[in-house]
């Protein structure tokens, strides 16, 4: 098993993350600092080290939908001493969860929390299409052809967005507000989207599903468990 992968069983971090972590030099095999990303290991004997905690896979597979407020990092932990998203979930805060994805500073939402790696792994691979739906407030007047525009896809960072759907909900030429589905995960996508191409500055943005997973009655910064049928369904897509 590549150790990115037990990390991720582990709960320590997506495999992405891991890849990172391991990168940084602070994972050690049997006493000695990993430097290959693609190391592999046995489970069942090598003893693997996290910033000088040894870690094992995790017991139970835990899945949250947490409703993330303003003002949160989307991180384990951050070097700035500023809150993040465990700070939030109460008795879970030591069950090595990570999040899937990001949802930035300014934005609130839904978000995911786990240890299972391996499906934090298939929704954040770039081959998934889990569709991402927001809803955005916006300065100034949306017309039908800024929806076509965004739809389309346009280019942020020097690359193309995938074709999306938009909606304007309403607007009354101060103000508009529409709901946007993308299946990427670029850095602030929507934010760009709508601030680097349509010049509208987002005043609010917030994450109402991921693919049939809803937000729902969540209110901000509270939390819950998924179904049963959640989790089968995350793991079918």
């Amino acid at each position: 098993m590549r150790i990115n992968k037990y990390l991720a069983l582990c709960g320590v971090a997506s495999r992405r993350e891991s890849d990172k972590i391991i990168e940084e030099k602070r994972v050690k095999l049997n006493g000695r600092i990993v430097t290959k990303l693609g190391t592999e290991i046995n489970e069942s004997h090598d003893i693997v080290h996290v910033d000088g905690k040894q870690v094992k896979p995790a017991k139970k597979m835990i899945y949250i939908m947490l409703h993330k407020p303003k003002g949160y990092i989307t991180s384990v932990s951050d070097e700035k001493g500023r809150k993040t998203v465990m700070d939030l979930i109460g008795k879970y805060a030591n069950a090595r969860l990570f999040p899937i994805g990001r949802l930035d500073y300014d934005s609130e939402g839904l978000l995911l929390l786990t240890n299972d790696g391996d499906l934090a792994y298939k929704l954040t691979h770039p081959k998934s299409e889990i569709g991402k739906t927001y809803v955005a407030r916006v300065s100034g007047k949306i017309t039908e052809n800024d929806i076509k525009t965004l739809e389309k896809g346009v280019i942020i960072d020097g690359q193309k967005t995938l074709p999306c759907k938009a909606t304007l909900i309403e607007t009354d030429g101060h103000k508009s507000r529409v709901e946007i589905t993308i299946t990427e995960g670029k850095n602030r996508q929507v934010r760009k989207m709508f601030e680097q191409v349509l010049e509208k500055e987002v005043e609010f943005l917030k994450r109402t599903a991921i693919g049939k997973l809803k937000l729902g009655g969540l209110t901000r910064g509270t939390f819950r468990e998924l179904k049963p049928s959640e989790i089968s369904y995350l793991k079918s897509i």
